[in-house]
């Protein structure tokens, strides 16, 4: 199993046999439903599409899901992701027991929202001088040239909408693994506020 998916309970910290501790992010992984095996012969390639938060009312899901879901005979779910897994079936059941101790993981989200931000927070500008009524404190300055290109350069740092926007954290280790709770217990802070689903991968 390369991944599974789940939602993110908050952080705190545990210790380890040697008393050192580690602040770990918790996250309710599945269990996860197989929704729907892709093989190569008829998508042309290979994955299952995993199901995470089963729905209890089948009218909560859209109509075109709900064929989904009656045409193979498993509940609805809120969250359906693809993983590049082998020799599963539908119906089956992914649960944490995968995952162990010491594993590295790719972890993404939807980060936190930030709402409208000015360059120096979004764009680490460093602003201008803060005092002698210097009336240049926190502002973008130059955005181009003039004459030439007449216009402004793409990508170029301005303000705007930060955050909110799919974020991926590598090289991220399992510290604990909980199978009888459905809990991994992951070094450091990973994407999204209390709440956001999450997607786990082995990283490779």
């Amino acid at each position: 199993m390369t991944g599974i998916l789940g939602k993110k309970i908050g952080m705190t910290q545990v210790f380890d046999e040697n008393g050192r501790m580690w602040p770990v992010t918790v996250v309710e992984a599945g269990p996860c439903c197989i929704v729907q095996v892709k093989t190569l012969e008829k998508d042309g390639y290979e994955a299952v599409k995993v199901g995470f938060f089963e729905v209890k009312k089948m009218k909560r899901v859209t109509k075109p899901m709900q064929g989904v879901f009656k045409k193979v005979g498993v509940s609805p779910y809120r969250l359906l992701r693809e993983f590049p897994m082998g020799d599963l079936k539908v119906g089956e059941m992914l649960t944490v027991d995968k995952f162990k101790k010491g594993d590295v993981v790719a972890v993404s989200g939807i980060s936190k929202g930030k709402g409208f931000q000015g360059v120096m927070k979004r764009h680490n500008y460093a602003g201008g001088p803060g005092s002698h009524g210097s009336m240049f404190n926190r502002a973008p300055g130059s955005i181009g040239a003039s004459s030439f290109p007449s216009r402004v350069w793409k990508n170029k740092g301005m303000p705007g909408h930060m955050g909110s926007e799919r974020v991926t954290v590598k090289n991220l280790a399992v510290v604990d693994v909980r199978v009888e709770q459905n809990l991994i217990l992951i070094h450091g802070a990973v994407p999204g506020s209390k709440g956001t689903y999450l997607e786990i991968r082995k990283d490779d």
